[in-house]
């Protein structure tokens, strides 16, 4: 072979390897736009609000089968032939990919929704970004009485801040055989999800709770605190009110009252907030206070009168909520204030699932994630009983 023979072979190889990238990023272009079509279209069904009647719960049982056998043999044809008959799009190559899809996403949401207690409670937010951000009027400006002659000098502009909540991710991986998947009677993808839902919810819950904020939601027991009120507090400091002493509550005398502390945490809370606002502690915690009584001899806490409706303490519902730490000395066992308005969670939209039967041979492995948020954006909406440190 020649030189002109080698220079016309390298350059019909050149050519041939730029249009195979070319191809490829074609594909991948492709393969994007249909996964964020996707998205958008979950957006609109189960993720995004709620859908209705007998032929949106038919169009979910025939994708949820088609998942099934997905989870099973890998075969996505099914799945994809379902979603798309249905309007929708499905971005994920031959073995799986990543993708999103409504039975999986709609099973751990619903899980973890009616699992954490402060989801019930909290602003819930949905984004299709990495963060979550808004600004924050921190204080008021300053003003003045004049007289009609009297001068008019500049008074102080307010504050404006700036909160972002950043998305963290909780993900699994568990594996299974490949012949459990062949071989099994069971719902392999039902058993993954239920399993994975609950191992999210605890993640996240506790994380609300006492995150640090790295590479989590930052939690609102970890913020710092003061007993000073509103007016005089620096923002980004939560208000406390503290117990008569290290043991906990008072004992009952004829004029004092082991709940005169939960009266005073009641009060510091503002009246806009005071309406929706709810008790957080634990269970022990809730046996000690179901004993109190007021100096007439009446327990100030209400059992539910109906199945599904919560105690009540001092005209306001009591959440249960385990993360809440027990009464010791120096801790803060309840939380009393309107959550809706104090804390911000932030869910990016979809949980996603990747199968991957090559690397673990002859396992198959499920690596599931999903990406969640939280902080406190309004430091008054929340106020925290304190024990008494000595």
């Amino acid at each position: 072979m020649d030189l002109t023979e080698l220079g016309t072979l390298l350059n019909e190889q050149g050519d041939a390897i730029a249009q195979f990238r070319k191809n490829i990023d074609n594909r991948l272009d492709s393969e994007k736009k249909e996964r964020e079509g996707l998205e958008a279209r979950l957006n609109r069904l189960a993720l995004g609000g709620a859908r209705g009647g007998e032929n949106d719960d038919h169009e979910l049982k025939e994708i949820g089968e088609a998942f099934r056998t997905y989870i099973k043999s890998g075969d996505h044809a099914g799945i994809q032939e379902a979603i798309q008959t249905k309007g929708m799009s499905v971005g994920s190559d031959p073995e799986g990919g990543y993708a999103v899809y409504p039975t999986l996403s709609s099973s751990i949401t619903t899980r973890v929704f009616e699992s954490s207690p402060l989801r019930r409670f909290a602003r819930v937010v949905t984004i299709g970004s990495d963060s979550f951000e808004e600004l924050v009027d921190i204080n008021e400006p300053d003003a003045g009485w004049v007289g009609e002659k009297q001068a008019r000098p500049d008074t102080n502009t307010p504050d404006l801040g700036k909160l972002r909540i950043p998305v963290r991710e909780i993900y699994a991986m568990p594996k299974v055989t490949q012949k459990l998947l062949d071989d099994s009677s069971i719902d392999i993808g039902a058993w993954l999800v239920d399993k994975c839902g609950k191992k999210f919810t605890r993640m996240e819950t506790s994380a609300f709770f006492n995150g640090d904020g790295v590479l989590r939601p930052r939690g609102f027991l970890t913020y710092p605190t003061a007993s000073t009120d509103d007016d005089t507090r620096a923002w980004g400091t939560l208000q406390y009110v503290p117990t008569a002493d290290a043991a906990g509550f008072k004992v009952a005398t004829a004029t004092v009252s082991p709940a005169d502390c939960l009266i005073d945490l009641q009060s510091e809370l503002k009246g806009e907030y005071r309406d929706k606002a709810v008790w957080m502690m634990n269970k022990r915690t809730a046996g000690m206070v179901r004993k109190f009584k007021d100096v007439d001899g009446a327990y100030v806490w209400q059992n539910a009168i109906a199945v599904g409706q919560p105690p009540m303490l001092l005209g306001h519902a009591v959440v249960l909520a385990e993360d809440m730490p027990d009464v010791e000395a120096g801790t803060y066992p309840i939380a009393f204030g309107d959550f809706g308005e104090g804390y911000t969670i932030v869910d990016r939209r979809g949980d996603r699932l990747l199968r991957d039967p090559y690397t673990d041979k002859p396992n198959v492995r499920f690596y599931m994630y999903r990406r969640v948020g939280g902080d406190v954006n309004n430091f008054e909406a929340i106020k925290l009983l304190k024990v008494a440190a000595s």
